[in-house]
This record gives structure tokens, sequence and C-alpha cells, in this order.
């Protein structure tokens, strides 16, 4: 039997990790998950809490042996070309590493929302009525490139009382193998089932049909990655699916404004780091402010070399400040475009109803900010606009379950059902009618 290390030739249709055939694997897997979650599922506030400072004490002990992993997927990423944006949601440097422990112990303190009864209230026949919460079960996570999603996905999955197959991308291959080991030794740890938490060891695309194709032991999917990988999810599942497609998340400059703030804001929007799915990636600025406003923003963008696709308006208004090298001409297509990269769309508007409009028509439904001085506007754009997440004076970059004091996140639903916005410890829950009575018989 090989081990997860060894490499060589295999069977088709087998997979290295275990010499099992792939769909074998996966039905042992999802056995095991559903073994592991009614023990998860019955665990005390204090065994979970155990484990997650566990994990956070190996993920701060390991921090080199982990890096050591990670630079064999970042010398293959970049060995087979994979964009430099790409590269860069790979990396496990120690910022972080420590943001995967900060969130460990963030969530271990706090409330275990398991078992907690709301609404409860007494109805004519006497019986008292209430929701209990409990966990959803097992749910599969597939998603590509960031390896710290293992830790999210398993940190949220031990507080939640859920066991979860997680399947990352092959690009993450060795990172997500050294993190997964950690997780089950801190499961080992504290008590729980090690099967709690799994990792799919082969890199056969074939595991994500059986995955998402096994309602007997999987309660929910939760795809994160490209369009293409959710979209494809979607179409073939035969369990719920929570998602999210794409980020083409914007920033609206109303009129009127302050304009160093819209200038930060805008700036940290977009540039802070371009690769993630709440980066800005349109820019809507209200004509009674575009004159001042568009050059200023201009020249920060063109500084950092980002290229601006604009509307003619604001391509007039740019060109005072930015080369000619980082000015086009918008398309349609840009207008629903999530980049991921330095490049970002811009139009000048009339003011807030053309804003909510245009967002409503070529948003993603991920994340949305308004800059603005003006309370009747900013109340507006919070009714108004449908996305996960609408925002007042703030960066989208912010929409992040970590950010939210959610402890982690197991990603960003832009779904109307059965959780919205960034995903933690309550969307992987359930609710559960309860009902407390003395005796007494329906007439």
């Amino acid at each position: 039997m090989r081990t997860e290390g060894d490499s060589g030739a295999t069977i088709p249709g087998m997979n290295a990790a275990t010499d099992l055939p792939t769909a074998e694997l996966m039905q042992t897997m999802g056995l095991q998950a559903k073994q592991a979650s009614a023990h998860a599922a019955k665990a005390s506030t204090a065994i979970k809490n155990k484990a997650l400072l566990a994990l956070a004490r190996l993920l701060r002990e390991n921090v080199e042996p982990l890096q050591t992993d990670n630079a064999r997927d970042l010398d293959r990423a970049r060995a087979s070309g994979l964009a430099e944006p790409m590269v860069d949601r790979l990396k496990l440097t120690p910022k972080v590493l420590e943001t995967c422990a900060q969130g460990c112990e963030q969530l271990s303190a706090m409330p275990d929302i398991i078992g907690e009864i709301v609404g409860m209230k007494q109805v004519p026949s006497g019986i008292r009525v209430g929701q209990m919460r409990v966990p959803i079960g097992v749910f599969g996570m597939i998603f590509e490139s960031r390896p710290n999603v293992t830790i999210e996905a398993a940190s949220l999955a031990i507080k939640s009382g859920n066991a979860c197959i997680l399947r990352g991308g092959s690009e993450a291959i060795e990172s997500n193998k050294a993190l997964a080991r950690l997780v089950r030794m801190a499961l080992a740890e504290a008590g729980l089932p090690e099967d709690a938490v799994q990792l799919v060891p082969t890199t056969d695309r074939a595991a994500v049909g059986h995955l998402i194709a096994m309602p007997q032991f999987v309660d929910v999917i939760i795809p994160r990655g490209g369009k293409g990988l959710i979209e494809r999810i979607s179409a073939e599942a035969k369990v719920p699916v929570i998602k999210h497609l794409d980020g083409n998340c914007h920033t609206y400059v109303d009129d009127p404004c302050d304009l160093q703030l819209a200038v930060k804001v805008t700036d940290n929007a977009k540039t802070q780091k371009y690769s993630p799915c709440n980066a800005t990636e349109s820019l809507l600025v209200a004509r009674g402010v575009a004159a001042d406003f568009l050059p200023r923003i201009g020249a920060v963008f063109a500084a950092k070399g980002v290229e601006m696709r604009g509307c003619p308006e604001s391509l007039r208004l740019l060109a005072t400040v930015a080369p000619a090298a980082l000015l086009k001409a918008a398309t349609e297509a840009d207008w629903s475009e999530e980049y991921l990269a330095p490049i970002i769309s811009v139009k000048v508007v009339c003011g807030v109803d053309e804003a909510i409009a245009h967002i409503n028509r070529y948003s993603s439904h991920h994340t949305e900010a308004i800059l603005t001085n003006d309370h009747r506007h900013a109340q507006r754009f919070l009714r108004e606009v449908d996305s996960a997440s609408v925002m007042v004076n703030a960066s989208t970059r912010f929409a992040d379950g970590f950010e939210y004091g959610l402890g982690a996140e197991i990603g960003i639903s832009t779904d109307k059902f059965h959780a919205r916005g960034p995903v933690g410890v309550e969307g992987l829950t359930s609710l559960k009618y309860v009902v407390l009575g003395e005796g007494e018989v329906r007439g």
C-alpha cells in the first residue's frame, strides 16, 4: 500500500494515495464522514474548543515545515506557467498561517450555538414550540488554489459539530496534505474522530464527480473557485449546493462625498490585493464629483500599473494623469468581468439611481460599496442593492468571514438560500422544530 508521499505509476482509475479505485475511495470516505458526524454532533463545547486551540498551536509550531511543503506546490505552479496572481493564492506565508491560527482561536472564543433553542412560544393547545440549531451533518468542500481554505473549512466543521470531506486543487496538493495532517492531529488530541475532517488524497478529477453524487453521505456541497468549476458543480450535483459564481464587486463614489476618503477606500478596495473575490472590479463615479475624483484615483492607479477600462467620459478625465497604455475603452463585457488582476472598469453615472441600476444589472451579487456623505443615498443603497454584502464608506475587501467576526468562513455565498454572504458557523447549521409538552393530546 502506498503512502501519501509516494509517487509512481498507478493503474488507470486507481489513485496513488490508497491504491483504491477512486469510486471506492470516495464511498469509503463518505461512510467514514457519516459515522464521524454522529460523534462530532454530540461533542461538548469544551472538546471542540480544545481541538481548535490545538490546531492553532500546531499551525504556529509548524510554520517552517508547512512552508517547505508549500514551496513544492509553488515551484510546480510556476513551472507549469500558472499566472502570478494565481500563484499568489497558493502561498502559505507566516502571515497567512498566523491568520489561520487566529481564526481558530477566534472560533474557540465564540459561543457554541449548537443546541441553542430559539423562538420558544406557547400555543393555544398548551404545547411549547421552538427551533433548535443543529449541525447540517456532512459537507463536501471543493476548492481551488488557496490551501488556507483547508484550515478555514476544518475549523468551522469542528466548531459547528459537522464532518467534512475536502477536495482541494491539484496545484496545492502538498500544502493541503500537510495542513490536513495537522487537523487530524488536533482532532485526535481533543478526543474527536480524525475522520471528522478528511482530505481527498487524489488529484483524480473523477473524485469530484463522486463527491457531489453521494446524497446518502453528503448533506451539502460548497464549491469555492473559478466560475467554470462552480457552474459544473451546480449543474451536476445531486445534493444541495451553497455557491457563488464570481466576484464582480463595485465601488460607487457618490455626490456628495469626502474625496480624500473616497480615494483611500477605492485604492484599498482595488489594489490591496488583486486576486480575492472581494476586490473591487468596477468603479462607478457620480458625474458631480467625477472631474475632481477621477484624476486623483487615476494617478494612484497609474502609479501602480492598474489598467483602466472606461466609458468615454471617464477616459477623458483619466487621460490627464494616466498614460495611454493603461487606458482602454470598456466593452459591454467589461461591466460584468471579474478580473482578479490589476484591471478595473470605470464608468461615470448620473447619480445614485443609475449606480444602483447598473450594479443590479451587472453585479455578481457579491459585495458593493457606496462612498457618500448623503445619509439618504446610503440608506437607499443599502436597501436597494441586491448583493450579499452592501457597505457604506468602507472597502469591499472587508467582505470576509474573519473580518466580520465569524472566526473563519467556508466561502461567500451569493445564493439567497440557505446562507448568504460569508458563511461561518451559523451557515453550517440547520434548525429543527422542538416541542415541549405535559401530556397534551390533539382533539
